[in-house]
């Protein structure tokens, strides 16, 4: 079968372009914006990519065409399928229909850590032999791709409340059929789909409708949302992990679990910093015990994790400065990554963000944004030109720690010029950040040449 594929290069459907192609389909697609790491992943794939969505890129003889939730009315391509009765399906249908319906689905769910600890788990799992199928939000290091088929029947994949298509305004996660289901956490997100927090809930309310009574929730311990949507029906069994001492597998303090099923406390050796990291950990564990990996086993394969693309990646080091890339977008996930890289480090912290998000760009962030930057000693924040705010009246209001710029090469100047041997930037963006990463990486690699040369 031929596909082709409308919006290519997001993290979801590059995963759903690799695995059609695992599965012998020819796949072809295109989108907006190529940019890596899943254009590089596709493109290793052998797969097509076309830029833009002109009617001459769409390639007609395609026997479906599958399309992402980021393709809406007007545009071109979907127009002329329209307009042709050509077949098209969305994204977490044709997994559903094509892949999931026979396999044991351990879904994770939640506003931050889904893409770290999906990733933590399908490790899990590779190590204790098990072989696992997954579809991640990001490129796992361990595994070098975001999608594979895996062997049955174990299936990993990032649950995204995010509605799934034009034509399909649920939660893609309602398509997934979830037997073991982690819910990391609750906030208010994604504000161009949802009204409010309620929402959502409800959303999540309905995921946990379709999980079996002989599955498991893995539930967050503390969560107050969370805990509310339990509260409206639960019908499955619920094991939490946490802070709190109720919790199945409760976070001690200087990276140990105690485990109350059977009382052991474990020593915790991951490599990614910071509290949230160590929570994510703890979900991935109960998760794949319910999948038969006991506790022990999992502790030992986190030994070997090695991160994920894009989530405080160190991506260049010169001149004694390190340089990261995150993915955060929201305050807490802002908050969480830049304290996680502050602790016990001396140097200088440099926070370059771009409020990028359809939630950031409504501003609705915008009264707790200026706070999340408190672990950075400067945070330079990029106006990309179309939000609804003033992004130089939240600088003002912080004028010592917080900067706008619209001009990314001239962050690039400024960084090379300001930055001393010990100091740390990150750069923050859910997309491309136009190419600022690339940039700033070859320009400090370049300076480190001529300082030593």
């Amino acid at each position: 079968m031929k596909i082709y594929i409308l919006g290519i290069c997001g993290t979801f459907m590059a995963g759903i372009a690799m695995l059609a192609r695992e599965m012998g389909h020819e796949v072809l697609g295109s989108d907006a914006a190529v940019y890596p790491p899943m254009s590089d992943q596709l493109a290793a794939a052998g797969i097509e990519l076309r830029d833009g969505y002109s009617a001459d890129n769409l390639d007609l003889d395609a026997d479906l065409y599958i399309i992402g939730n980021a393709l809406s009315r007007g545009n071109e391509q979907v127009e002329i399928i329209l307009e042709r009765g050509l077949d098209y399906i969305s994204g977490p249908q044709w997994l559903s229909e094509h892949l999931l319906r026979e396999r044991w689905v351990l879904a994770v769910a939640g506003t931050h850590g889904k893409t770290t600890t999906a990733s933590l788990l399908a490790w899990i799992l590779e190590q204790a032999g098990l072989q696992p199928g997954f579809l991640i939000g990001g490129l796992t290091r361990n595994f070098g791709i975001s999608a594979r088929l895996g062997a049955a029947p174990f299936f990993v994949i990032e649950a995204d409340e995010y509605d799934t298509a034009f034509f399909d305004k649920r939660s893609k996660f309602l398509h997934y059929r979830p037997r073991s289901l982690v819910l990391n956490n609750l906030e208010f997100d994604h504000a161009d789909i949802f009204d409010d927090l309620d929402a959502i809930k409800r959303q999540f309310h309905h995921l946990m409708r379709i999980l079996p009574r002989n599955g498991l929730a893995i539930v967050r311990s503390g969560d107050p949302h969370l805990e509310a949507v339990l509260e409206m029906g639960c019908w499955s069994p619920v094991h939490h992990f946490g802070d709190q001492a109720d919790s199945d597998l409760q976070l001690l303090g200087d990276q140990r679990l105690l485990d109350r099923d059977s009382g052991r406390t474990h020593r915790l050796e991951l490599s990614l910093p910071g509290h949230f990291n160590r929570l994510n950990a703890a979900a991935a564990l109960l998760a794949a015990r319910h999948a038969g990996v006991p506790i022990e086993v999992g502790i030992e394969a986190l030994r070997d994790f090695r991160g994920v693309k894009r989530r405080q990646e160190l991506i260049a080091e010169a001149r004694g400065i390190r340089l990261y890339e995150d993915f955060a977008h929201h305050p807490t996930a802002i908050t969480e990554t830049l304290g996680a890289l502050r602790d016990n480090n001396e140097g200088r912290l440099f926070a370059i963000f771009e409020p990028r998000s359809n939630t950031m760009k409504q501003g609705v962030h915008r009264d707790r944004l200026a706070a999340a930057f408190d672990a950075a000693d400067q945070a330079w924040l990029y106006d990309p030109g179309n939000l609804d705010w003033s992004l130089e009246a939240l600088c003002a209001e912080r004028p010592q720690k917080l900067h706008a710029f619209d001009d990314l090469q001239q962050i690039v100047v400024r960084l090379l010029n300001e930055a001393r041997p010990g100091d740390r930037i990150v750069l923050m963006s859910n997309g491309g950040f136009g190419g600022l990463p690339r940039r700033l990486a070859q320009a400090l690699e370049d300076s480190g040449r001529e300082d030593s040369a």
